[in-house]
C-alpha cells in the first residue's frame, strides 16, 4: 500500500486526474525550491520518526585522501548496519518494500537479504544546476503526448512534477556530469552462478547539459544525448559497436541508432534499437529501454503519479563500487552478494506506466521508484502480459564526488521466470569513470563508429 507523505497537495491532484496536465508553476511555487524543498524538488525536512533525515547539502566534497580517478571510497565507513531485512521478517517492513523487493525475498529465500544502515541524504549536484532547476521550474513544458520537452536545458526541467511524465523526464535527464568516458562491462549470471564479463568502451556526451546550451539550441539542434558503446570482450563479439542520437521532440524526429558489425564492417541504421528490442549482448534478460532502469521515448505508455512513499532502496553502494570488490565477490547465484550492498529509508516518488491500448511491449505494467534527492529510479517492478511481476531492477547508488552527482554504480535486472540476473556497470577491475572527457561531436558519427569498430 502505498503511503502517500502530502507534499504538494495540488501537485497530486492533478496527478491523479489525468497524466497530461501541462500547466506550468508558478513563480510562488517555484519559489520554494532552496526553502522548504531542496533545490531538485525534495522534501527539505525529515520523516516523522526521524529514520530519515533533513537534506543539508548532500556530499560536498570528497573524502581525505580521494584523488580524481580513484574508484570513491565510501564516506561514512563508521556505519553500522541497523538491522537485516529477511524472508523470515520482510513482513514487517513490506510497507517500504516494492512488490519486485518482495519477491526476491520469496524467490531466494535463503539467501536474499537487505542490511539497512542509517540513511545519509549524501545527493548533491553542482550549484549551477540548482539555479537552472528553478529557471527551468517556470519555463519547461512537454511537448504534446509528452515524448519531448521544451524550455529546459541543464537543470531538472520538472522539480514539482504534476504528473508520472515530467518525473520521468526528470529521471531521464537527470545531471550526470557534461560528458563522461566509461570502461567496464555486464554479465548474465546463470542460476549456477556462472558467467561471462561481456566489457564495454563507452562514450556518453549530454547536449543538454555541456556549456552554451540554451534550450533554443536543443530545439533547434533537436539532440538530447549522443552515446557510443564498443565491445571489448569477448574476442567473438570485440568491436561491435553501437551510436545513438535521443532526440528532444521525438514526435519530430525518433532516436537515430547504428550499429557496426565486425563480420561485414558495415555500419547500419538500426531503427529497431528502442523500446522492448532486446538488450546488447545481454542474454534476453533486459530491453532496450530498461538500460539506465528507463531511457528513450514514453509514448507507449499512459503515465500516472501515484505519490510518494517511504522506502528502502541501495544507497550509498561504496563496497559494491570499490576496487577491492572483484566480479568474482559481486557475481553471486541469483543475486548480486548482499554482503556488499547497503539499503537505506529514502522517500520515493511513484510512477506507474501502462501500456497504451493498441501499443506493444512485453511490458503491460511498470512501477518506477524514484529518488526525490536525485531523481534516479531506484527500483523499477515490471509485469507481463498476464498481469504478473516479470523483471525487477535495482539501482545500486553512490555519489560520484567529482562531478558531484548520485548515480548507480551497479543496475541488477532480474528475471523472475528464468531466474537469472543481468549486472551492468562492473567497473571494480577497471579505470574510473572520466568525467572530464569533452568529446567533439564529429566523434558521433556513423563513420566514427566504423572508426571504432575497427580499432
Amino acid at each position: 500500500m502505498i503511503k502517500k507523505l502530502g507534499i504538494i497537495a495540488a501537485a497530486m491532484s492533478l496527478a491523479l486526474t489525468g497524466t497530461h496536465a501541462l500547466a506550468k508553476i508558478t513563480e510562488a511555487e517555484a519559489n520554494k525550491l532552496g526553502n522548504e524543498l531542496t533545490p531538485l524538488g525534495a522534501e527539505k525536512s525529515g520523516n516523522a520518526d526521524g529514520s530519515i533525515p533533513a537534506w543539508t547539502g548532500g556530499i560536498t566534497k570528497a573524502p581525505d585522501g580521494y584523488s580524481v580517478g580513484d574508484h570513491h571510497p565510501d564516506p561514512y565507513p563508521e556505519d553500522k548496519v541497523l538491522f537485516e531485512i529477511t524472508a523470515q521478517n520482510y513482513k514487517e517492513y513490506a510497507e517500504y518494500l516494492s512488490e519486485g523487493q518482495i519477491k526476491l525475498f520469496e524467490a531466494y529465500p535463503e539467501t536474499f537479504r537487505m542490511p539497512v544502515y542509517p540513511t545519509r541524504r549524501s545527493a548533491s549536484n553542482p550549484q549551477e544546476i540548482y539555479e537552472a532547476t528553478k529557471v527551468n521550474a517556470t519555463r519547461a513544458e512537454l511537448l504534446d503526448g509528452g515524448n519531448g520537452i521544451k524550455g529546459a536545458v541543464l537543470g531538472i526541467p520538472f522539480p514539482i512534477p504534476k504528473n508520472g511524465l515530467e518525473a520521468i523526464w526528470n529521471h531521464i535527464l537527470r545531471y550526470r556530469g557534461e560528458a563522461v568516458q566509461r570502461n567496464g562491462g555486464q554479465a548474465a549470471v546463470t542460476t549456477s552462478g556462472d558467467y561471462n564479463v561481456i566489457g564495454f568502451d563507452e562514450q556518453l556526451m549530454i547536449k543538454y547539459a555541456e556549456e552554451g546550451a540554451t534550450p533554443e539550441k536543443l530545439t533547434d539542434e533537436n539532440v538530447l544525448f549522443m552515446f557510443k558503446q564498443k565491445v571489448t570482450k569477448p574476442a567473438r563479439l570485440a568491436g561491435t559497436a553501437l551510436l545513438v542520437h535521443e532526440t528532444v521532440d521525438q514526435v519530430k524526429e525518433p532516436r537515430k541508432a547504428w550499429t557496426y558489425n565486425t563480420g561485414q564492417r558495415r555500419v547500419r541504421l538500426a531503427p529497431n534499437i528502442a523500446y522492448d528490442t532486446p538488450g546488447t549482448a545481454a542474454d534476453g534478460l533486459r530491453t532496450t529501454d530498461d538500460f539506465d532502469m528507463f531511457n528513450g521515448s514514453p509514448n507507449r505508455y499512459n503515465w500516472k503519479l501515484v505519490g510518494k512513499k517511504e522506502m528502502y532502496v541501495a544507497y550509498n553502494n561504496y563496497k559494491l563500487h570499490s576496487e577491492n570488490a572483484s566480479y568474482e565477490d559481486i557475481l553471486t547465484p541469483n543475486h548480486v552478494n548482499p554482503d556488499l550492498t547497503r539499503w537505506e529509508k529514502h522517500r520515493v516518488w511513484v510512477v506507474e506506466a501502462t501500456l497504451k491500448e493498441g501499443f506493444r511491449h512485453i511490458y503491460q505494467k511498470r512501477v518506477f521508484f524514484i529518488d526525490e534527492d536525485s531523481w534516479q529510479v531506484q527500483v523499477a517492478d515490471m509485469y507481463d502480459n498476464r498481469g504478473e511481476l516479470y523483471r525487477v531492477a535495482v539501482a545500486y547508488g553512490v555519489n560520484y564526488y567529482e562531478v558531484p552527482t548520485q548515480w548507480s554504480t551497479l543496475d541488477a535486472y532480474h528475471d523472475l521466470n528464468s531466474r537469472r540476473y543481468l549486472a551492468i556497470g562492473l567497473d571494480n577491475e577497471e579505470s574510473m569513470y572520466d568525467f572530464s572527457v569533452r568529446p567533439r561531436d564529429v566523434e558521433f558519427t556513423p563513420q566514427a563508429l566504423r572508426r571504432e569498430g575497427m580499432r
